[in-house]
């Protein structure tokens, strides 16, 4: 499941012993959730250790699921899932974690450098007026949409419809999957093509 929000239900001043654990929410995408479940949430949570930013994959237990009808033992894909945890409320809190994805067995790799083979629009979507779109540089800052996750990156290599971007944030993607790709244009960033991660 992709995780599109993460945040703490717990009112201010609950007493210790009545606290729950962090919830996330999303789309079931494969798999079958069952309340016992432990799961792992990657790429995690950021941490910095001697200067350096990394990032802590997580394993938490399901506590509870619920959809739109209310709590169930067990969610499916299809529709939107809350998800409760054993984690604690304050790495949930705020959206923390949405861009991570949660699944039992095997999730797929977390990279801080993609490959896509890109497809750019004629127009950048979002000007007033009509702009066509130049060629992905070398070098250029790119904003990407990876699933629920949004990451900067710089281009390290572009050749013909082939890019390589160094992530700022790492992100956990499958072989195949559709990227969306906006660059600085104006005052913001416009959506400029897609990729395909290779």
């Amino acid at each position: 499941m992709y995780i599109l929000r993460s945040f703490d239900v717990n009112k201010p001043g609950t007493e210790a012993e009545d606290l729950v654990g962090g919830v996330v929410g999303g789309s079931i995408v494969q798999g079958i959730f069952r309340v016992g479940d432990v799961m792992e949430i990657r790429p995690g949570i950021r941490f910095e250790k001697d200067g350096k930013t990394s990032y802590r994959q997580l394993q938490t237990e399901v506590r509870s699921l619920q959809i739109g009808a209310g709590p169930v033992s067990e969610a499916r894909p299809g529709g939107l899932v809350g998800v409760g945890t054993s984690l604690d409320p304050s790495v949930t809190k705020s959206d923390s974690l949405v861009g991570n994805i949660i699944g039992k067995g095997e999730l797929p790799p977390v990279s801080d450098r993609l490959t896509l083979k890109v497809k750019l629009f004629e127009k950048v979507v979002g000007t007033e007026e009509l702009l066509e779109v130049d060629r992905i540089r070398t070098g250029e800052a790119l904003v990407l949409n990876v699933a629920t996750a949004v990451t900067a990156g710089v281009v390290s290599s572009a050749r013909d419809e082939e890019v390589e971007i160094t992530l700022k944030k790492p992100v956990c993607v499958e072989e195949g999957s559709k990227v969306a790709i906006s660059r600085r244009v104006g005052g913001g960033w416009r959506l400029i093509g897609y990729g395909l991660t290779a």
